[in-house]
């Protein structure tokens, strides 16, 4: 049987997963990037986007994870995520009732209010998120 990586992913509200994997694909910001056991330690943020845990070839588990980091060490995966979903659980009418209230309260605030950047992150996570989801 071949090793395992011990991966783990964490987010300010919950740990959303730790456990023995075989390989995990992570939205690193300068590109997507896998991680198995006995992976050279590295550091990297994240974007927003799907982590993908793997079972042999199966996909045990997508995680939309928004921004943050992933630390490769020898004992391990660690991604600590600014937010973070398990997509089995998220609803897509939900999300898409979510985005169109972000997209219009943007519209609302107008180019020069002092909610611009936040409400387009949150259109701009949602929108990320939603794509995820019917994926």
């Amino acid at each position: 049987m071949a090793d395992k990586l011990h991966f783990s992913l964490v987010s300010p509200a919950k740990e959303l997963f730790s456990g023995e994997v075989d390989h995990v694909i992570a939205p690193g910001t300068e590109g997507e990037f896998g991680v198995l056991a006995h992976h050279a330690p590295f550091m990297t943020t994240l974007k927003n986007g799907v982590v993908r845990v793997l079972d042999g070839d199966t996909t045990k588990m997508r995680l939309f994870v928004r921004g943050g980091f992933a630390d490769v060490t020898p004992a391990g995966l660690t991604i600590l995520a600014e937010e973070a979903v398990d997509l089995g659980s998220v609803d897509a009418a939900t999300v898409e009732s979510d985005l169109e209230e972000a997209r219009s309260k943007l519209l609302s605030e107008g180019k020069d209010g002092p909610h611009v950047t936040a409400l387009q992150a949150q259109v701009d996570y949602l929108t990320d998120l939603k794509a995820a989801v019917v994926h």
